[in-house]
């Protein structure tokens, strides 16, 4: 072979790997801030999520990459960790719960920011409205302080009416806290609010509770006790105490009942929203979504262990039994 024609194969040869990192750099980029860690993380949801990216022509690793940072329950680590993947100049932030949304928006408005919250976004400070968001953020609001009131309902059908109900609530979610206690006091009834932020607090909540005489306790919507789903139930379990949550990942793993919406369908709307985003919408163009749709899910078996008797109309108004 000749020089010439050697040198210009070798100066092909090297491009090839300088034009791929440059296509891969055009790619566009959803940072993704979770309080969870990957152990924790459902699967279902991140398909879910990238399933409708995919249908609306974003394939993650093909023209979309997706950078995740992780709190690991350690809501205090979330302002750095928004502050890395602003660095990375993405195109979009994926959030959920109110405190990891709020931390994205202190460090950027300017970088679109797509949510997934537990509290009415506009009270906190997140949107001007729900029509017409006006800022950099958009997205979902589950609006949980209403669901409380049902899944307490719901939970004093399966206990003794003169019960003490338990509410477990995050104290680093000022917000849903806030929403919850009013809540608490709206009811008139007996309930034991008590706290948990991080890890270590939950087996002290969970004595706490018992110490109390809870009859059942009511787990409220927050990122960081999603997170810690299987010790939640684990603990719920040990001290023999009825739990309700708001997502049917509790049951799914043994809790005893869920009442809320569907995190799978919630997260097929959000990346219908980053579709859009990544298309040229604009957040403040896009108006904040509320579930339409409310699933009550049954875990029966866990009822047992727990000698509770299901009523059959009860089992008839269930979306979903799990033996």
């Amino acid at each position: 072979m000749r020089r010439r024609e050697f040198m210009t194969l070798l100066g092909t040869a090297l491009a090839w790997p300088l034009a791929a990192r440059a296509q891969q750099s055009a790619m566009p980029v959803i940072g993704v801030l979770s309080a969870s860690s990957p152990d924790a993380a459902n699967p279902d949801i991140a398909a879910a999520f990238e399933k409708s990216l995919a249908e609306r022509g974003y394939v993650v690793g093909r023209n979309v990459a997706i950078e995740r940072r992780w709190a690991g329950g350690e809501y205090d680590r979330l302002d750095e960790l928004a502050k890395e993947l602003v660095r990375l100049n993405p195109a979009l932030i994926l959030v959920a719960g109110n405190v990891v949304a709020l931390a994205a928006m202190r460090t950027t408005s300017t970088i679109p920011i797509v949510f997934n919250i537990a509290s009415d976004p506009v009270k906190i400070g997140l949107a001007k409205s729900f029509a017409s968001p006006g800022g950099n953020a958009t997205g979902i609001s589950l609006m949980t302080a209403t669901l409380t009131l049902k899944r307490l309902e719901l939970i004093r059908e399966l206990v003794p009416q003169s019960a003490t109900i338990g509410l477990l609530v995050n104290p680093d979610n000022q917000d849903s806290l806030a929403e919850l206690e009013d809540v608490a006091h709206s009811t008139g009834q007996s309930l034991k609010i008590v706290k948990a932020g991080n890890i270590g607090d939950l087996e002290p909540a969970f004595a706490e509770l018992v110490g109390a005489r809870v009859g059942a306790v009511l787990v409220s919507n927050d990122a960081f006790f999603l997170s810690q789903r299987v010790q939640l139930v684990a603990l719920a379990k040990r001290n023999s105490l009825p739990a309700n949550y708001e997502f049917r990942e509790f049951p799914a793993i043994g809790g005893l009942m869920s009442y809320g919406p569907n995190l799978v369908a919630t997260y097929q709307k959000i990346g219908t929203y980053a579709a859009l985003i990544l298309k040229g919408s604009r957040p403040s163009d896009l108006p904040i979504q509320q579930p339409t749709a409310f699933e009550l899910v049954i875990n029966t078996a866990t009822a047992r262990s727990l000698g509770i008797q299901i009523p059959p109309s009860f089992l008839l108004r269930a979306d979903e039994v799990i033996e």
